[in-house]
């Protein structure tokens, strides 16, 4: 499949339609969806007569958008106008349709994209896995024994699949850089505030990002750009006018550091070995820790489960057969919480945003493993780490969940050979990426200098 910047090039140059790459698109995701169980609604009539919209700017010499005939998807929580917001969850099957597409859906639109339809999640975004109990797991392109992560796991098996080349998805604690690095594409967690969040179902209003996955380190900036826009609607965005980025792979100055402490134990070698691989390819020797990363850790388990069960309280009271039985566990776990245990909770967050933030007066990027382990299988409660048998489940965000707490942007980056790291079979492992809140720009520019080093690349799915 091609690329969303060449695919946009090719429909406004009027060499190709955006009906024929729509009907193309339409076709594969028919044959191959069930392979990965990505799509849980396909909007093929949406699809078409916006794909005949831009075509017909085309015809009248009329600019139709940077995003022109490309085809997207977004994560079931997003809404879409006519089609019932799922979030992953059986409950809201009862709920009414949208009755306006999300803000960032409408930023697309804008810009000329093609919208397919709403992929798979876990329930209500609380995972790491995308095993949804309701709607059946989300299976990893590159080996399909394997789970894709989550909880935007069908976004990132969609973009990793080649069914459509850029995906929209949700970060908690971790929920488009896990996903990005077990299927080996590009995603972005922005700045907390940077993109508007209204027209999505929120987890933990305090913690939550939307943003993009990509093959493509260029297709991830077109879409990084059309989604930036002020929003009134969304209490935390905090507009600070666009910021648009490039792929100009310029570090001249850049001061970059590679994550210690904390992010160095907890995994697999192949995660500390992809670290070690990025770093050596920037020239990178300076180590840095980021204090109490083990507490912002603590805090965030703490604050989500308290905002995500307080959301969800009238159904837990009425409805909690209608539950995935583990999602609606944790959630009760956090509505018995005492009281002073989030509050405390968010005490230690302020500490340790304001020494994470201190940083970054020494440094402009820091490097650190996205994940623990390659992706595990479907079904696997237990993995092997240090000796020791974990869950599965909690620990997959055991490096991004002290990053999303205290709002930092990241690029998660995939590994172009993770077979030369030694990864179990073949498969693929990231890095994150970290700046300074508002640095995305600088992100963007060590990213593009590992794409153009081949360090960093969204690797072939040899299935």
């Amino acid at each position: 499949m091609s690329s969303a910047v060449s695919l946009a090039a090719e429909i406004r140059a009027g060499r190709r339609r955006a009906a024929d790459v729509l009907e193309e698109r339409l076709a594969d995701i028919a044959a191959r969806n069930a392979n990965f169980n990505a799509f849980t609604e396909v909007t093929a009539a949406r699809a078409r007569a916006e794909a005949a919209a831009v075509d017909a700017k085309v015809a009248a010499g009329q600019d139709p958008g940077p995003m022109a005939g490309v085809p997207v998807a977004v994560k079931n929580l997003f809404d879409l106008e006519g089609i019932t917001t799922l979030a992953g969850a059986k409950i809201e099957r009862d709920s009414p349709p949208a009755v306006r597409d999300a803000f960032l859906v409408r930023q697309m639109q804008a810009a000329g994209a093609v919208m397919l339809g709403a992929l798979n999640m876990d329930e209500y975004a609380y995972g790491f896995t995308t095993e949804n109990a309701h709607y059946g797991p989300c299976h990893n392109p590159h080996d399909l024994t394997r789970i894709a992560g989550g909880s935007s796991g069908g976004s990132a098996a969609a973009v990793a699949g080649g069914l459509v080349p850029i995906t929209l998805g949700s970060d908690t604690n971790g929920s488009i850089r896990v996903p990005s690095s077990l299927c080996g594409i590009w995603g972005l967690k922005p700045t907390y505030g940077r993109l508007s969040r209204s027209g999505g179902f929120l987890f933990a209003a305090s913690f939550d990002h939307l943003g993009p996955f990509a093959r493509d380190l260029a297709d991830l900036a077109l879409a990084y750009n059309v989604l930036q826009g002020e929003d009134p609607e969304d209490p935390a965005q905090h507009w600070l006018g666009a910021a648009p980025v490039d792929v100009s792979p310029e570090i001249g100055g850049l001061r970059i550091a590679v994550a210690g402490d904390h992010f160095t134990r907890g995994g697999h070698a192949e995660g500390f070995a992809a670290v070690e691989a990025v770093a050596r390819a920037l020239g990178t020797t300076q180590s840095v820790t980021i204090p109490d990363a083990a507490l912002g850790r603590a805090a965030a388990f703490l604050i989500t489960m308290a905002e995500g069960a307080n959301l969800h309280l009238p159904n837990l009271r009425t409805r909690p057969e209608d539950f995935d039985f583990a999602t609606r566990d944790r959630f009760l776990a956090g509505a018995l919480l005492p009281a002073h245990w989030p509050q405390q909770a968010q005490r230690v967050r302020a500490a340790y945003r304001a020494k994470a933030l201190a940083l970054f007066d020494e440094v402009d990027v820091i490097i650190a493993p996205a994940t623990p382990y390659v992706a595990p299988k479907i079904g696997q409660e237990m993995i092997e780490v240090e000796g020791a048998m974990i869950p599965v489940r909690p620990n997959l965000g055991v490096y991004t969940q002290p990053i999303s707490c205290i709002g930092l942007p990241v690029i998660a980056a995939p590994i172009a050979d993770p077979a030369a790291l030694g990864t179990p079979g073949g498969m693929p492992i990231g890095v994150q990426l970290i700046a300074a809140p508002w640095a995305e720009a600088k992100l963007f520019r060590v990213a593009a200098m590992l794409e153009k080093l081949g360090v960093c690349k969204a690797p072939d799915v040899k299935a």
